[in-house]
């Protein structure tokens, strides 16, 4: 008996496709559209370099001359390799742990970036306030668009600030002072920037911050109006924590190099470290540590903090990548310090590796200015949601259940 042919109906076919096509609820909202393709801080730079200006992307983006440090910052990761353990009941997993004696709901921190308001209106404002959301410490930078004071008033959260060397002694005091007041709870010193590394991406742009206004930047604009309206409808762009107190606040166009030669100053040595100390009396840290003896120099002074960097490969070119000194700095200064990795975390799993060679802690800027640039506040709420995730994952499918398991048992060196 030949078999009869089964013919398909308009309503079967209909209930077929819906049982294997599912479709995506439209969105009439733009940062949630783009937020739904960022899955990963190379996501965010994607749709950064997107949206904003040329220049004001390669501001963010660049590195110093052939950018082979601000490469090598991430790929050094993956030098590593994590050796799993299995069966281990990963259940409940606990990503807390303790900077200075104050908890956190990970060990990441935002590191101090300057001009941040150029990638968003609300710039540092926004950041400190999706920090406080995620339970970890943000930086503000001498060379803010916010003020201290403007952060204090917009969130209860740990915050830190970030100290480059004036000239002016008595500004970087009082500059101290006011965190001290506005209830900052950490400082840092940098102390990689007795000059600044030529980065010829800023170079080739003819790049001031703010930025120029002239053919190619109204041209640049018109192409990125998105930016460009938000730019143009907020407040001027300046240093906000040194208005009125210096000839040079950012309300004018500045050269960052020319500005860096004529306000920080060259002759920074360990002498300058005690004088920190003796007008600020919490933790301190050393910002751009680049190797094992400038380490041990710093535990010797009483040092609280040592921020593993090279200022995110914008300075040096060929500097050490930060992730490579975690182990033998701990080795050589045992507990005598919290150890800070500070440059080239693109993933939680790069945290647990950090943590696995011994820092207490990673600190990131890029990807939260990716985030801001990309999709506002909401922006940096999913990166570090993300980055909680992926820290998350990694450690439930490495068999560690709280960061005090992570050890140095936890990674390799890949075998070349």
């Amino acid at each position: 008996m030949a078999r009869r042919a089964v013919r398909s109906t308009p309503v079967g076919m209909i209930n077929t496709f819906r049982s294997v096509v599912q479709f995506e609820k439209l969105s009439l909202d733009p940062v949630e559209r783009r937020l739904r393709k960022a899955a990963s801080v190379e996501d965010f730079r994607r749709i950064a370099k997107r949206r904003l200006p040329h220049g004001v992307f390669d501001y963010i983006d660049g590195g110093a001359e052939d950018e082979r440090s601000l490469a090598r910052n991430s790929t050094a990761f993956a030098n590593y390799e994590f050796q799993p353990r299995v069966l281990r009941d990963v259940s409940a997993l606990d990503t807390s742990t303790t900077i200075f004696g104050r908890t956190v709901a990970m060990p990441l921190i935002l590191a101090p970036t300057g001009f941040t308001r150029i990638a968003h209106s609300q710039g540092e404002l926004a950041v400190t306030r999706a920090a406080q959301r995620a339970g970890v410490p943000c930086s503000l930078s001498t060379m803010g668009t916010r003020s201290i004071e403007e952060l204090a008033a917009v969130s209860d959260g740990d915050k830190w600030f970030q100290i480059y060397a004036w000239r002016d002694r008595g500004l970087v005091e009082e500059l101290v002072d006011r965190s001290k007041r506005a209830g900052f709870t950490a400082v840092w010193l940098t102390v990689d920037t007795a000059v600044l590394g030529r980065r010829e991406r800023d170079v080739r742009r003819g790049m001031t911050l703010p930025p120029k206004i002239g053919p190619g930047t109204i041209v640049d604009g018109a192409i990125h109006p998105g930016w460009t309206w938000d730019f143009l409808r907020n407040e001027p762009i300046t240093f906000a924590n040194v208005v009125g107190l210096s000839d040079e606040d950012g309300s004018t166009a500045v050269n960052l190099a020319e500005h860096m030669a004529r306000q920080f100053d060259p002759a920074l040595s360990w002498d300058d470290v005690d004088w920190l100390r003796s007008i600020w009396d919490g933790p301190i840290v050393l910002k751009g540590i680049q190797t094992v003896d400038d380490a041990k120099q710093a535990v010797s002074m009483g040092v609280d903090g040592l921020g593993l960097s090279n200022h995110g490969g914008r300075q040096l070119d060929d500097a050490p990548a930060p992730i490579e000194l975690v182990e033998p700095v701990r080795d050589e200064v045992g507990d005598a310090a919290t150890i800070i990795c500070d440059g080239g975390v693109r993933r939680g799993s790069d945290i647990v590796k950090a943590i696995a060679l011994g820092a207490d802690a990673v600190s990131m800027g890029r990807p939260y200015l990716y985030a801001l640039g990309a999709a506002g506040e909401r922006g940096v709420d999913q990166m570090l949601a993300n980055m909680r995730e992926g820290m998350e994952r990694t450690m439930a499918l490495t068999g560690r259940r709280s960061v005090a398991e992570i050890d140095r048992s936890l990674v390799r060196r890949r075998r070349r």
